[in-house]
Formats: structure tokens, C-alpha cells, sequence
């Protein structure tokens, strides 16, 4: 951003001026959010007619594939562009090495290949990681001291990303934070054909306390116990390291680039973009989520206002796109309040 302070003080200089109403608060507003950044993150597990809520994360639930078409429908009729499919696992299909992600008749891609039949134009995100099939939790293959293996997880994970390819997914986001497993997703994907399949890396994911609800929804919180993911997670103290790990993703071939958490990132999320001016996404993670809805159920906040707020200021950040819980709220309260 170029920087020019003009030799102008008070009272020439009056900035209130362009607050004084709101056509002109609207005419000269630097950021804005639109239904078409939306992502919107959604759980799903086997059976019929299941719609069960996630005790932490309120309004949010687990749906059996039939039951999620009606929120398909809905995101469709709202014009949100992007559904994200985050799989809770039945504890007798989970193993160490995570086997079920490769399973071509698995709840994924069987629930892919009916939301791209039922509706085409809606897009398919999906998940690129083992902890939700692993019965120790962790996002890979490990040893007998517990530690995550790279490269046997590199090998599961572009099974899990050519199988869900197959069953039709838009858009495959890795986010195991395994050293080269973009490079080997690209590789495999265009080996197969699938060269028009986009790859959203989770590039800067970070090892945070903020995760918690997501796995209480995904039934790994249980599994990984006292454990926890900082030998492949982001340290929180880190910013440099960022800047690297998604410059590695998009040489080895990410087409969008992902920061997450969100708010307590939004620092990172604007080196990223100004570094790199990558279609940049940002992840309002399940514990953000919480904490907001939290709050104004308790009438601490105003929910609609703090709501439009964060996603707000992830746009002011720089991001292009925004996973958020939110996105079916959000683009009612927009389109209420056009």
C-alpha cells in the first residue's frame, strides 16, 4: 500500500466529514462482505433422518446425507457458494492407520456423489486428513512413541484426495499439515485425470486451543485424549514460519491458500495476502463460533452485530473467502438488511 500523509492539519483536515451520514459511510467503505466469500462448514455421519446437535457449538448439527440436502437446498436458494463436508466416523471403521479416508464407498464420497447429482451448481469442498478415521485422533500414521510419520501419512492422504475426486469434490483441502503432501495430492490427482480438481491447502493451520468444539463434532476429541498435534501443527508464537509453509504449498501446487485459525490470526492472514496475492481463505474456527454465540446468548453481545463484525474484519485482513459456521445466518441477515 503506498503511504502519502499530506502536509493538511485541523481543522482543514476534518476526517469525521466522510462519517457524518450514511450514504457517505457507504460510499467511501474499504471492505465489504458478500454471500459469494461464504464457505460453509457442515457435519455429516451415517444413517437417515438424522439431524443431531452439537452440544458446543449451538446451531450447529450432524446430519445423515439425506438430511443435509435441505441444507444444500438452502445454501443454494441464499447463493452461498460452497459446502465443506467434515465426517463424524462410526468408532468400529476407525483404526490407526485411518483407512476408512481411502474407502471409496465411505459416508464422503457416497454423500459427494449425492450432493453433485441433486445439486451440480452448488460447490463440494472436502477434507484432507486422517483424524477423523484414526482411533488415536491424530491427523496420521504413528509410531510406537506416538509420534505422526510423514510420509506413510502422505500416502493414505492422496488415497483419501484421488478417492474423493472420484466422487465428483470441487475443491480437496488438505489440512494435515504434513510436509509434501500438496506436491503428492497435485501429483496423483493429474496422473488420474482429475486436473481440474482445485486443491485448498490449509497452509498456515495452527496447533490452537480454539479447535476444541470441531472435535467434540467429529468424535476425536475422545480419541486423541491428552495428546495433542504440536509436532505438526503451527506454533502460535509464529509468524515467519507461516510466510514458508505457504510458499512450499503453492510451489508444490495449491491453488488457494488457507490461515486458520481466524481472529486471533488476522496478522497472518494479511502477510499472506500482501506476500503472496493468492486467493486467500481463512477458517472461523468452531471455537470462535462458540465463544460468540456463547456471549450473546447470554446478552453480553449483540449476536447480528458481532456476527457481521468478525467476518468483516476477515475481509478487512485480506481474505477472499471465509469457512464460517455463520454463513447461513449471515446471508439471511444480508439479505434482510439489503
Amino acid at each position: 500500500m503506498t503511504k502519502f500523509l499530506p502536509d493538511v492539519h485541523f481543522p482543514h483536515s476534518r476526517p469525521r466529514r466522510n462519517r457524518r451520514d450514511d450514504f457517505t459511510r457507504r460510499l467511501v467503505r474499504e471492505s465489504a462482505v458478500s454471500v459469494d466469500d461464504f464457505i460453509y462448514p457442515v457435519f455429516i455421519q451415517e444413517g437417515k433422518n438424522v439431524r443431531e446437535a452439537v452440544g458446543s457449538m449451538p446451531g450447529v448439527y450432524r446430519y445423515s446425507p439425506d438430511q443435509l440436502l435441505a441444507v444444500a437446498e438452502e445454501c443454494v436458494k441464499l447463493g452461498i457458494p460452497v459446502l465443506s463436508l467434515f465426517p463424524s466416523i462410526e468408532a468400529e471403521k476407525k483404526c490407526p492407520q485411518g483407512l476408512e479416508a481411502a474407502n471409496p464407498d465411505g459416508l464422503v464420497p457416497r454423500t459427494v456423489a449425492l450432493l453433485k447429482k441433486e445439486f451440480p451448481e452448488l460447490g463440494v469442498l472436502t477434507d484432507v486428513a486422517l483424524d477423523p478415521y484414526t482411533s488415536h485422533g491424530q491427523d496420521g500414521i504413528i509410531d510406537d512413541e506416538g509420534y505422526v510419520l510423514n510420509e506413510p501419512t502422505v500416502e493414505v492422504l492422496r488415497k483419501q484426495a484421488l478417492n474423493q475426486a472420484q466422487a465428483g469434490v470441487d475443491i480437496i483441502a488438505p489440512s494435515d499439515m504434513m510436509d509434501g503432501r500438496i506436491s503428492a495430492i497435485r501429483t496423483i490427482l493429474d496422473q488420474n485425470g482429475f486436473i481440474d480438481a482445485r486443491i485448498m491447502a490449509y497452509s498456515a493451520k495452527y496447533a490452537s486451543a480454539f479447535y476444541g468444539p470441531f472435535r467434540d463434532a467429529v468424535g476425536s476429541a475422545s480419541n486423541l485424549g491428552k495428546s495433542d498435534k504440536a509436532s505438526y501443527q503451527m506454533d502460535p508464537a509464529n509468524r515467519l514460519e507461516a510466510i514458508r509453509e505457504v510458499a512450499a504449498d503453492i510451489r508444490e501446487g495449491a491453488d488457494m491458500v488457507m490461515v486458520k485459525p481466524g481472529m486471533p490470526y488476522l496478522d497472518i492472514l494479511r502477510e499472506v495476502k500482501d506476500a503472496f496475492g493468492m486467493p486467500t481463505f481463512v477458517y472461523q474456527v468452531s471455537g470462535e463460533y462458540a465463544m460468540l454465540k456463547a456471549a450473546a446468548q447470554n446478552g453480553w453481545l449483540d449476536h447480528d452485530k458481532v456476527m457481521m463484525e468478525s467476518l468483516l474484519a476477515f475481509k478487512r485482513a485480506g481474505a477472499d473467502g471465509i469457512l464460517t459456521y455463520f454463513a447461513i445466518e449471515a446471508a439471511k441477515w444480508m439479505q434482510a438488511n439489503k
